[in-house]
């Protein structure tokens, strides 16, 4: 008995003294950059942690300086962000829905295809999209972006969707259908009150994607003033004669704002299960 009292004791004290190390190395990073804007200069390199004097004017910076374009940058990044997340999310839970619930002809096949697509890497197809966006003269275009990012979103999501629809008892289903309901109105007053966490989740990945995507963003946007922060901000520290890295570390905290409001307000429907008990019998 003792000394299965002190195994355990070891195994707890290993495991907590992982989870500090672990959460040290997750938050050092962040709080450096944190620390870093609110540092007065404009160097990497800083003898203490704490700056000796917190300042502001960085983020003043980011706003009036005519080279360094993050308020524009930041309103595009924000509107693309947003309406591929909208529209993203729609496309996901409707071919979920569909592949979840309708049994029609070729539905393996799509199952399959939809499968063997999610395999390969998404900049595989940046020739064929940039071929297409070309003929379509699209190029340098915002609505390129929410396009390409809201059609391809049911090639990452429909599987997971599928899956959590299917969970959902059919009953339910059944039961509206006697009460004279139609699909869509299954799909929006039954499965999407019951899919909050599955929204959720949908809703922060794809927000998320095109809030940090630099790839297809270069790729399309050619116009300084359409550009994406991750574009703009590449541009920023790619050049030479840059070496604000203080400015460089406010922007850094600006962008994990949005994510970061987003998550803490999702956060709390992506641990309900909200589809336990919802068919008796």
């Amino acid at each position: 008995m003792i000394g299965r009292k002190l195994s355990n004791a070891i195994r707890l004290t290993f495991s907590y003294l992982f989870l500090i190390v672990a959460a040290i190395l997750c938050l050092y990073p962040a709080l450096w950059v944190i620390l870093a804007s609110f540092r007065p200069g404009r160097s990497l390199y800083s003898k203490t942690l704490l700056p000796e004097k917190f300042v502001f004017e960085h983020y003043a910076e980011l706003f009036t300086s005519k080279s360094f374009l993050f308020g524009t940058w930041y309103w595009n990044t924000l509107k693309i962000a947003t309406l591929s997340m909208i529209f993203g999310t729609l496309m996901v839970l409707l071919c979920g829905y569909a592949l979840s619930r309708f049994r029609f002809k070729g539905r393996k096949t799509a199952l399959s295809t939809v499968l063997i697509l999610g395999m390969f890497p998404g900049f595989m197809s940046l020739i064929a999209i940039y071929i297409l966006l070309k003929e379509l003269n699209l190029l340098d275009t915002h609505l390129a972006m929410v396009i390409v990012y809201s059609f391809g979103a049911p090639l990452l999501g429909s599987f997971i969707t599928k899956g959590f629809f299917d969970t959902v008892p059919r009953s339910l289903d059944e039961a509206a259908r006697i009460d004279g309901a139609n699909n869509i109105t299954i799909f929006v007053k039954i499965m999407l009150p019951l899919s909050k966490p599955m929204l959720a989740y949908t809703a922060l990945t794809q927000f998320v994607g095109p809030w940090v995507d630099f790839i297809f963003a270069r790729m399309v946007l050619r116009s300084r003033d359409n550009w994406t922060l991750a574009v703009g901000l590449y541009d920023q520290i790619s050049s030479n004669q840059n070496s604000n890295f203080t400015l460089f570390a406010a922007a850094a905290v600006l962008i994990a704002v949005p994510i970061s409001i987003l998550f803490i307000y999702l956060q709390r429907f992506l641990v309900e299960g909200l589809t336990a008990g919802a068919s008796k019998g």
